[in-house]
């Protein structure tokens, strides 16, 4: 079963946070706790956050406090189409720790996490056709780490 959705404050404890380029906008930050179903089958708890973009004014109108639990949930989009057109590579689905661009047939995958109100909310996913090159790279990190300094780097 999936946590509620809780709001988060920053460091210095806002909820709101303004924007650095113009004050009048600002987000605010939700996590929520969710089971998810890998790419291998594995059913596991995956910690998910996501921004309420807005401006600050309206955001207010919320009155979230740190921690409330909301109405709500997060869910997870993917897309051929990139969701921030000015800088699209800030949410390419990356293949966990190995670096390489999630694609369809050549064609990068974006991901975003978003908050919605509607309980019939479902994820989106597209499919990877890149899974040899992922490997590949996974491969190749773990024969790095097998590396032994004293046999590969002696003087």
């Amino acid at each position: 079963m999936d946590a509620k959705t809780k709001v988060a404050a920053d460091k210095a404890g806002n909820v709101i946070v303004r924007s650095s380029n113009n004050p009048e906008y600002g987000h605010i930050r939700v996590e929520q706790t969710r089971m998810v179903i890998d790419d291998s089958g594995f059913a596991r708890r995956k910690k998910l956050s996501a921004l309420i973009p807005g401006l600050v004014e309206d955001l207010k109108g919320f009155a979230w406090s740190a921690d409330e639990q909301v109405e709500g949930k997060i869910i997870v989009k993917e897309s051929l189409n990139p969701f921030n057109s000015s800088d699209p590579e800030r949410d390419y689905k990356i293949a966990g720790n190995s670096g390489i661009v999630c694609c369809q047939d050549g064609q990068p995958i974006y991901r975003k996490n978003f908050f919605t109100l509607s309980s019939s909310a479902e994820d989106v996913s597209v499919e990877h056709t890149n899974g040899d090159e992922i490997k590949a790279a996974y491969a190749e990190l773990k024969e790095n780490a097998a590396l032994k300094p004293n046999e590969d780097f002696s003087l």
